[in-house]
């Protein structure tokens, strides 16, 4: 069975961080390319970060310099450190899991929520 599981969402206040997890089990996690999204509320889903099988890492405009993406392909882990949160980074972050980047993807994770706030 296949799943993507996130941790690590919260309340956190501006300028604070977080590490989000995804935990992945059910299929071959090292051959795949991994994404974190976001979505806000009101807003359409976007791409906030993608790591390939090999490492390479690409990021969002509005994230970069702040959030970094990681794999472990021992563990079948990937994880987001955010970094200087501000309160536009509010939303649900899920994980994605697709066999080149960019998609198409094959499995979603339910999500997380990361609230920034004072």
């Amino acid at each position: 069975q296949v799943q993507l599981v996130e941790s690590g969402g919260g309340l956190v206040q501006p300028g604070g961080s977080l590490r989000l997890s995804c935990a992945a089990s059910g299929f071959t996690f090292s051959r795949y390319a991994m994404s974190w999204y976001r979505q806000a509320p009101g807003k359409e889903r976007e791409l906030v970060a993608d790591i390939s099988s090999g490492g390479t890492t690409n990021y969002a405009a509005s994230v970069r310099g702040r959030f970094t993406i990681s794999r472990d392909n021992a563990k079948r882990f990937m994880y987001l450190q955010m970094n200087s949160l501000k309160p536009e980074d509010t939303a649900v972050y899920s994980c994605a899991a697709a066999k080149q980047l960019k998609g198409p993807y094959d499995y979603w994770g339910q999500g997380t929520q990361v609230t920034v706030s004072s």
